[in-house]
């Protein structure tokens, strides 16, 4: 059993009996969202979470570094909407291309139906996380 390459369209040509590759223009797009969420999550995260997590519970930075005031005030902003956009929204689409991978790579379901259901549901789930935002800043 030979293993299909990740853009075969599955059906033989006729003097070669060898799968048709079509190009995959979209593919650059999915591992330029890959390569900025890996950075994105391997930079941002352990910052956020060292300030959010150590820093601020041992009392190493000011009292009111993180007032509710402030804190909804950084959050519901332009900084805080870019803030979401590269911690949570980049690292959703890097998750979603190393399923879509993996699941390739174990040959599970159809490569263009796993697409659609990853990166689909990387954008839903970030259109919902920069929709709060945008709705906190609207109120």
């Amino acid at each position: 059993m030979t293993k299909p390459t990740m853009n075969a369209s599955g059906a033989g040509s006729q003097r070669t009996n060898q799968p048709l590759h079509h190009q995959a223009y979209d593919e650059s797009l999915w591992w330029g969202l890959f390569s900025a969420g890996g950075v994105c999550f391997a930079v941002l995260l352990p910052s956020a979470i060292l300030f959010f997590a150590v820093l601020l519970p041992l009392g190493w930075l000011p009292a009111n570094a993180l007032s509710h005031e402030r804190a909804s005030a950084l959050l519901f902003s332009v900084p805080g909407f870019l803030f979401v956009g590269a911690a949570v929204c980049l690292p959703l689409f890097h998750a979603a291309h190393r399923l879509r991978h993996g699941m390739f790579d174990l040959i599970l379901g159809r490569d263009t139906t796993n697409k659609k259901l990853m990166y689909g549901a990387a954008a839903l789930l970030s259109l919902l996380a920069l929709g709060l935002v945008v709705a906190g800043m609207l109120r």
